[in-house]
């Protein structure tokens, strides 16, 4: 059964750092397009950064130049790692994985069930 598992979340303060990680069992993670998303209440699911199974990568303007998404072949995880971390980055970020076409369209073949991510000072 293909499975997504995100980590790294939790409490951060404004200008910090955080990795998130994505691990996947059932499936080659590493054979599809992996990107991440974040959700706030009342908001949908946005797409924030992608990666193609050749490491080509795409991030929003909102955190381009802040966060960066990353693969570890031998791990078989994604990462995003995010820096100078902003109030309007609090939310819950998902890891979904599938073709290129399917992330940016926000509709990954796959999704994991999100990790929390607070800033607060």
């Amino acid at each position: 059964q293909p499975h997504i598992v995100e980590s790294g979340g939790g409490s951060v303060q404004p200008g910090g750092s955080l990795r998130l990680s994505c691990a996947a069992s059932g499936f080659t993670l590493d054979t599809y397009a992996v990107g991440w998303f974040r959700q706030v209440p009342g908001k949908g699911r946005l797409g924030i950064s992608c990666i193609s199974s050749d490491e080509s990568a795409y991030h929003a303007e909102s955190v381009q130049g802040r966060f960066t998404i990353a693969r570890d072949i031998a791990k078989k995880q994604t990462y995003l790692e995010m820096s100078e971390i902003e109030p309007e980055d609090a939310a819950v970020y998902y890891c979904g994985a599938g073709t290129w076409d399917r992330l940016l369209s926000g509709t990954p073949d796959y999704w994991g069930q999100g990790t929390q991510v607070a800033v607060s000072a």
